[in-house]
């Protein structure tokens, strides 16, 4: 039973250049509306492993001289389409230039095979986008800032913890994706069981070589029957309907591979968090069934620099787009304060 969790709830979660006119000027793909007070460029960069990633530039239209600016990512299994770039156009509204980036092997972005996840790449995919930012002429090189949702709130940390370019740190509704792999939700997988997982992912590498394809994990269903627990209602309700389904994202029209499980599980991204000196805030719903992951990274904290801020009455996905739950306002403060 853990085991099956575990692999469907996985879903559930250096230079650049700006791109072609004619790819700018494309039809708003956007699963937001888009703000008339912000200018938008397609944009693509390389991580430090060569992979090309892509991203959406979102430059406030009133800016003036050099400004701060933020690389958001995330949900785990999103697109720049869907939550961040929601974060980045609001934050962008605010006078920072946004960054809104794919992760490697997922979106738009490069990597072979599709579909992976990786707890050192993904991490990496952060710093590239701060490399890139570092080199924009309107940037501020020393006033660069992290926005990570979801799964990407946990890689945010590890490059936080890791990249000292990173003035500042924001978790949305953070995932820690080595802990739920390895131990499943709410640590209810001993080391049996782990290791009983670890056998079948690496017969199914094995298998996956000889057949030369990927076998994908299990994904959010096509409709709901009403008996699955609420916090999959609450991830259909935003992957799989108008709110927030887009083509390209992992968890509205697709599926992780099945073994992407297995390098989070010997590979816990939050090792050094406690380093971390630079800001952190971290922000979590009241109601969220992944609350504990933030509650207890927040713990490992060091400074009086570091909050975390609960939401009241707000669940795991009201944090990716309600504008009524996200504290956007206590955000740009933190980043005025520590992007000064």
């Amino acid at each position: 039973m853990f085991k099956k969790i575990l692999l469907v709830l996985f879903l559930i979660i250096t230079g650049g250049n700006l791109m072609s006119d004619a790819k700018n000027n494309q039809e708003w793909d956007k699963v937001f509306k888009k703000s008339d007070a912000v200018d938008i460029k397609k944009v693509n960069f390389k991580n430090r492993y060569g992979i090309t990633l892509v991203g959406d530039l979102y430059i406030p239209k009133n800016i003036k001289g050099k400004a701060a600016a933020i690389a958001v990512s995330g949900p785990f299994g999103a697109v720049k389409e869907q939550a961040s770039g929601f974060y980045a156009q609001t934050m962008a509204e605010k006078g920072y230039i946004a960054l809104a980036f794919d992760p490697s092997y997922t979106g738009e972005s490069g990597g072979e095979p599709r579909n992976v996840a990786s707890p050192d790449i993904n991490t990496e995919d952060f710093s590239a986008a701060v490399d890139f930012l570092s080199n924009l002429d309107n940037v501020e090189s020393e006033k660069i800032g992290i926005i990570g949702i979801c799964g990407f709130g946990g890689m945010g940390l590890n490059a936080a913890s890791m990249d000292t370019r990173i003035k500042a740190t924001v978790t949305s509704t953070m995932y820690d994706m080595s802990r739920v792999n390895a131990n499943g939700y709410f640590d209810s997988m001993d080391v049996k069981a782990r290791y009983e997982l670890k056998e079948t992912l690496n017969k199914q590498r094995t298998k996956d070589f000889k057949d030369g394809t990927f076998a994908p994990q299990g994904g959010l269903p096509e409709k709901l029957t009403g008996e699955e627990p609420q916090f999959i209602k609450d991830y259909f309700d935003y992957y799989k309907t108008k709110r927030g389904f887009h083509k390209r994202a992992i968890n509205s029209n697709g599926n992780w591979n099945l073994t992407s499980s297995l390098s989070f599980m010997t590979m816990p991204i939050l090792a050094y968090s406690n380093e971390i000196q630079n800001a952190v805030l971290m922000i979590h719903g009241e109601n969220a069934h992944s609350k504990y992951f933030s509650e207890d990274a927040f713990k490992k904290l060091k400074g009086d620099n570091k909050k975390l801020l609960i939401i009241k009455g707000a669940n795991h996905t009201d944090l990716y787009d309600n504008l009524d739950k996200i504290p956007f306002d206590k955000i740009d403060a933190f980043f005025k304060k520590y992007l000064k």
